[in-house]
């Protein structure tokens, strides 16, 4: 029996999720994993790839320590690398407090978000419902577009 199917490519996807101590500690920890994870998947230490999700895990896992940090509860950090893009999401326990991308003051900090925007395709913030926690995400392109 012949039909008008047509071969489909087979969409892979990976994911990576690991509760961590909000903590400095933690947040290292975090960005130490994530470079690992990175390399697994086949995007070696230092290349652009690694670097920049690396570097976005490192300041999202900063801020949830810093501002969505709750007594007795840690921050999650989960990797969805499909197709073209990986997805980085840190999910902390503090709704009240949503980050907000505004210029940097002449002290220390606030140039996190920045530093995200500048490397990600996008990024945003999701409270879930019933206020328990909210993911700020950003996606990273593992390819160049374009030519």
């Amino acid at each position: 029996m012949q039909g008008d199917t047509q071969a489909q490519v087979p969409l892979t996807v990976r994911a990576f999720t690991q509760l961590y101590s909000s903590t400095p500690r933690g947040a290292r920890l975090a960005r130490r994993l994530v470079a690992n994870r990175m390399d697994v998947w086949g995007f070696p230490y230092g290349s652009e790839v690694s670097e920049s999700v690396t570097l976005v895990v490192a300041e999202l896992a900063a801020n949830a320590v810093r501002h969505g940090r709750v007594r007795g509860r840690g921050f999650r950090v989960r990797l969805v690398l499909g197709d073209g893009v990986v997805r980085v999401e840190v999910a902390d326990g503090r709704t009240d407090r949503l980050p907000v991308l505004q210029e940097p003051s002449d002290g220390d900090g606030g140039r996190g978000l920045l530093l995200v925007a500048a490397l990600a395709e996008r990024w945003g913030v999701d409270p879930r419902p019933g206020g328990a926690y909210k993911v700020v995400w950003a996606e990273v392109r593992t390819q160049r577009t374009g030519g």
